[in-house]
């Protein structure tokens, strides 16, 4: 079994964090990976940076520039997490964009993932249709569990179909009202989230965007499997290293 579905099994309100690779420092990947896990988080998104990063927001697009200019590649990256395993157990996730998986080659790139002990994808410029027309078969293959965003605007019929060929997570963007605000979701959000927690979807789902305190992942995880945070993370990389990965965890669970 996947591990992604063994943690959804027996986890609730589970806590995944988004980083970039190679950032801060192109060598603090793992040791950023490691640090997650021994501070209580569910899951990983390791961040495969690339050049023109459209649905990331500025704290991500920043880091994923610096990581970039620190000399990270998808060759470096998978170097890097070619004995992760020996260490870590919890799921981890590549998020990037389709192109440098292309470039790669996409049955080299999820035959790699396999060997390395990844245990799912998120590739927000691949399109549903595409993927279930000409990728999905390869994904299975190498037991790869590949995930969907989903935002307000999506239709109940298109939200209907990625459920039906996922087979882990959704992702649910939450398009909060104000990025990074402290004030927690406005009601619109929260409706958001009650509409798709009716629709009783068979995979669960996680919300993503606009969560970066305990506040705002209390509110998101009332509603939903899990909670994703990435630019509070980033943030607090860049205010302090890797050094205090821990502390920033325990403010979210508290």
């Amino acid at each position: 079994m996947n591990r992604i579905h063994k943690k959804l099994q027996k986890t609730d309100k589970v806590l995944s964090i988004y980083f970039t690779a190679g950032y801060p420092n192109l060598n603090d990947t793992v040791t950023i990976i490691e640090s997650l896990e021994q501070s209580g988080v569910d899951m990983i998104e390791i961040g495969l940076p690339f050049s023109d990063p459209l649905a990331d927001g500025p704290t991500i697009q920043a880091s994923s520039t610096q990581a970039l200019k620190n000399g990270m590649t998808t060759a470096k990256l998978f170097e890097q997490l070619k004995d992760i395993r020996k260490t870590v157990s919890i799921p981890l996730i590549i998020m990037g964009y389709f192109n440098p998986i292309l470039q790669y080659g996409v049955e080299k790139f999820c035959k790699t993932c396999q060997e390395i002990g990844i245990d799912g994808l998120i590739i927000p410029d691949l399109p549903v249709s595409e993927y279930n027309a000409h990728y999905k078969t390869t994904f299975e293959k190498y037991g790869l569990i590949n995930v969907f965003l989903i935002t307000p605007q999506t239709s109940e019929e298109r939200i209907q179909f990625i459920d039906s060929i996922s087979n882990g997570f959704i992702y649910m963007v939450s398009s909060a009202s104000v990025t990074g605000s402290q004030s927690g979701f406005g009601d619109q959000q929260t409706e958001y989230f009650k509409r798709i927690a009716c629709m009783q979807l068979k995979n669960p789902q996680i919300v993503g965007f606009g969560i970066n305190n305990n506040e705002t992942f209390m509110q998101a995880t009332d509603y939903a499997k899990g909670a994703i945070i990435g630019s509070a993370f980033i943030k607090h990389l860049n205010e302090h290293g890797v050094s205090k990965i821990s502390e920033f965890i325990k403010g979210i669970r508290a």
